[in-house]
């Protein structure tokens, strides 16, 4: 009877870790889907993730080879590349309305900034999601235009306490001057108690608050970069032929005014 039950009590053991294990690989396969099909309905641009690992016991996890691609028109293959991530949070709240992610850390992602002194792809990005989000960035309907359908209110909500990004770099890429460029590092972002109230925050919200942050940043960091770039526009014209005097004049007082408002 001992025999029995020993073995039963086994058996039902190898039952729970292989039930623990067959969502474990469900849920890192569902992530991995909804990114790459609501993240491109929220951003307009593709977006690819290689990988999702998660801990159901320990709540630690991470992404590798997550890539944002950028909006028509422009140049650059990718505007963000992450090669990987981690994440920790809060298991249990995986079975409640709002999860717990105590700590995302971002290392070293790629940011491209591509700009013609006048229209940059992140702003573009960001502008994408406000639009879904109805939190702006795109004109009034008229009065005989259908409205934009609303964001359904998603099942769960979000509560991200340290979100912090590290040891980046920006590729900043001028159209202007014929796609001159030059690499610079990014400054760490640091994001705290996003959607800490009772009802949360949503993955778009949140998205929208990430990449106003790098948006902000990435423009700041860059301003330099691209005056360095302006600076050296007489002498790439006179080695590549591709622009004439009135274009260079054109061009510095696009930069002048792109620093102004940066």
């Amino acid at each position: 009877m001992k025999k029995l039950i020993t073995r039963l009590l086994i058996a039902l053991v190898v039952v729970v870790i292989l039930a623990v294990l067959a969502v474990g690989l469900f849920l890192d396969g569902a992530i991995k889907k909804g990114v790459e099909t609501f993240g491109p309905k929220l951003t307009k641009v593709d977006i690819k993730l290689q990988s999702v690992s998660l801990s159901l016991f320990s709540g630690s996890g991470g992404i590798k080879g997550l890539v944002v691609g950028n909006p028509e028109g422009f140049k650059t293959p990718s505007a963000i590349s992450v090669g990987t991530a981690t994440v920790a949070l809060k298991p249990g709240s995986l079975l409640s309305h709002k999860i717990v992610i105590k700590s995302i850390k971002v290392q070293g992602p790629e940011i491209t900034y591509e700009t013609d002194l006048k229209h940059n792809n992140l702003s573009k990005i960001l502008s994408n999601v406000q639009e879904a989000t109805g939190g702006g960035g795109q004109e009034p309907a008229k009065p005989t235009e259908p409205a934009p359908p609303k964001e359904a209110k998603p099942a769960k909500t979000l509560e991200v306490d340290d979100f912090v990004i590290s040891g980046g770099r920006i590729h900043v890429s001028v159209t202007t001057l014929g796609g001159q460029a030059a690499t610079i590092p990014l400054p760490d972002i640091h994001l705290q108690g996003l959607g800490t109230g009772p009802e949360g925050i949503t993955p778009a919200e949140l998205t929208k608050r990430v990449l106003e942050a790098i948006k902000d940043s990435v423009q700041k960091a860059s301003s330099g970069a691209v005056n360095d770039i302006g600076k050296g526009a007489i002498y790439f014209t006179k080695d590549a032929g591709g622009l004439g005097t009135n274009a260079v004049d054109k061009v510095t007082k696009g930069l002048g005014g792109f620093l102004k408002k940066n």
